[in-house]
Formats: structure tokens, C-alpha cells, sequence
């Protein structure tokens, strides 16, 4: 089986998770790492016994990947995105994708034309509990469902990383954080209609929100409360919770479950959340997809959906009102 040749930019925390999935891929391997510190770049690469750079720039001239998987702060996405795009390599971008609509959309029409394929790493969707969870809603097992529930709420030092650093991250929490718990309500729900984003209390001298609490309404009449957070732990054994009008569906940090109205137990599923899992299943599904074998499960209408939704709730969160979601439609639209 022919591995699909990656370049990795950015050799952060994210990428050394990606790393270790790598490691377990059938269907890619790490062939080029570039950071601007050179030394990162390299300690990343040395496993792997390949080249390493500092910079994209270089990577791409001596590197010769045939996709790259972008770690990168968020701000920098979408010039390194064009650069790889203008050379016909296909990318696979950290979230979020852009820090902006605008921005998405030129990166996302820039790989239109010559058919660059594409995609935005979004490790829950690919989550086998996750994933079962999608396959027991959309069977009819719970009803349909009434209101969707995701908390993604723990105490972490953000002070002195570039996440909380607006000129590189776009904002705080809601954008770093939310970015999944947005894409999980509209992978469940479909598209979104409407939000509500309220801010909590900041730490003193924070640049950026780090409480926030959203309301969802999705346009087939869903709603949805997540909560996000780096300043408290919610203590909560699940991360997704879904009520339908017959039975519930709860994704879980350690094991899920689900139980239908009629029923008094619960039957439990997965073993948890695996992030190198998700990233190894990640990889191969864009391996695939650049194989021409299957589709990315993130498309170019997720992508903007996202960014869409993203923008919309910083709207509501500066005018403290229910904002619209304009333009995300449905797959068919």
C-alpha cells in the first residue's frame, strides 16, 4: 500500500500528537517537518528520520510532500493554505480553518478551480464513540432528537500561549474550543440556524474570553446549550449529551452509553475518547481522499459552515442578542 508523502507545519503540541499517530498509519508517513524554530522542527522530524526546515517556504521546494498537515497558529492558515494550494498540494488545516469568513472563503475558492483537495482537522468527528453515536441517532433508535448538550470545560493556564493571543488565535475559547463543539451540533443537528454566545468572568489581565456559554437553535428546530471554558473543570464524565422523544444517547470521556425510553438500563458502547485514534483516522480518511478512494468526512461546506457559525457567535457575544447564521445550508441547497 502506497503511504501518502506529508510535510508537517508546525511542531507544537497538536503536531506532537498528530506525530504519534503517524506512527500508527497505514496510509501516510512523515516525509518533511518545517517550524520557524528550527530546533523544534527538528526534534519532531528526528523520529522519523526526515528532513526538517524553517519555514514553509522551504519545506515545499526541497521537502516535496505530496499533502501537508498545517499546526499552526490560525491566523497563519490561510497564507500557508495558498502557498501549498498554488502548487496543487492537498492540505489538511488544524482548526480553525481561518480566523474569518472572508478569509475561508478565499482560501476554499483558491482550491476550487484546480481541484486541490482539502480539508479541516476536526479530531471529533472521527472519534469511534462519536461515530456510533451519529450511527444510533440517525437510525431512529433514540426519536428525533430535542436538544443537543456539550461541555468542553477544563482549567487550563492559557495566559501565556499564543491561544490567547487575538492577533494569532482570532479570539479565545469560543474559537478554540467551540470550533468542535460547533461542528459536533452541526454534525448531529444540521445546520444552524440561529446562536446566543454569553461571556462569563475573565481572569484579570486575559486579552481574550474564557467563559463562554452558547445556545444553538438548528433549522430543523433543535436546540443546543454548550459550555466552554479554560478558567473551571465541570467534572463531567461525558462530553455530548443527546435527548431525543425516545431515549438519550451520552458520549462519554471513558465510555458511552445510550438508553431508549422503554428500556430502565443503559447500554453501553466504545471504549472513550482517543485522540490518536481520531488523528490516525483523520490521516487515513485524507490519505483516501487524495487517493481518490473515498471523500474527506470535513468538506468545503463544513469548513464554511463552521467559520460561518464561529462568526456569528462573536457577533452575539458583542451584541449579547440571538444572531442568524447566514449561509449555512443544507448539503442539497
Amino acid at each position: 500500500m502506497k503511504k501518502i508523502r506529508f510535510g508537517i507545519i508546525g511542531a507544537g503540541a497538536i503536531a506532537q500528537g498528530y506525530a504519534r499517530a503517524f506512527q500508527a498509519c497505514e496510509e501516510a508517513e512523515v516525509v518533511a517537518v518545517a517550524d520557524v524554530r528550527g530546533d523544534a522542527a527538528a526534534a519532531l522530524a528526528e523520529p522519523f528520520g526526515c528532513l526538517s526546515f524553517a519555514s514553509h517556504h522551504e519545506l515545499a521546494e526541497r521537502g516535496k510532500p505530496e499533502a501537508v498537515l498545517i499546526c499552526t497558529p490560525p491566523a497563519s492558515h490561510p497564507e500557508i493554505c495558498l502557498h501549498f494550494i498554488e502548487r496543487k498540494v492537498p492540505v489538511l488545516c488544524e482548526k480553525p480553518f481561518a480566523v474569518s469568513v472572508a478569509e475561508t472563503i478565499r482560501v476554499l475558492e483558491a482550491a476550487r478551480k484546480p481541484r486541490v483537495t482539502i480539508t479541516m482537522a476536526s479530531k471529533f468527528r472521527y472519534v469511534a464513540d462519536v461515530v456510533e453515536a451519529k450511527r444510533i441517532v440517525d437510525s431512529g433508535a433514540i426519536g428525533d432528537i430535542v436538544l443537543f448538550e456539550n461541555a468542553f470545560a477544563a482549567r487550563v493556564d492559557m495566559s501565556n500561549r499564543w491561544n490567547s493571543d487575538p492577533a494569532m488565535s482570532g479570539g479565545g475559547v469560543l474559537i478554540d474550543n467551540g470550533t468542535h463543539s460547533l461542528d459536533l451540533a452541526r454534525y448531529f443537528l444540521g445546520p444552524l440556524a440561529e446562536v446566543l454566545a454569553i461571556e462569563g468572568p475573565r481572569r484579570p489581565g486575559l486579552q481574550v474570553e474564557d467563559t463562554v456559554s452558547v445556545f444553538v437553535h438548528s433549522k430543523k428546530g433543535v436546540i443546543g446549550t454548550i459550555d466552554l471554558s479554560w478558567a473551571i473543570n465541570k467534572e463531567l464524565d461525558r462530553y455530548v449529551s443527546l435527548f431525543g422523544t425516545r431515549g438519550a444517547v451520552l458520549v462519554g470521556w471513558k465510555q458511552s452509553r445510550y438508553r431508549q425510553m422503554q428500556s430502565a438500563d443503559w447500554t453501553a458502547f466504545g471504549t472513550g475518547y482517543d485522540k490518536i485514534g481520531a488523528f490516525r483516522a483523520q490521516l487515513t480518511n485524507f490519505a483516501r481522499a487524495i487517493k481518490g478512494e473515498e471523500a474527506p468526512l470535513v468538506g468545503a461546506e463544513d469548513i464554511l459552515g463552521s467559520a460561518r457559525v464561529i462568526e456569528a457567535a462573536y457577533e452575539s457575544l458583542r451584541k449579547s442578542h440571538w444572531t442568524s447564521v447566514n449561509g449555512d445550508l443544507p448539503a442539497s441547497a
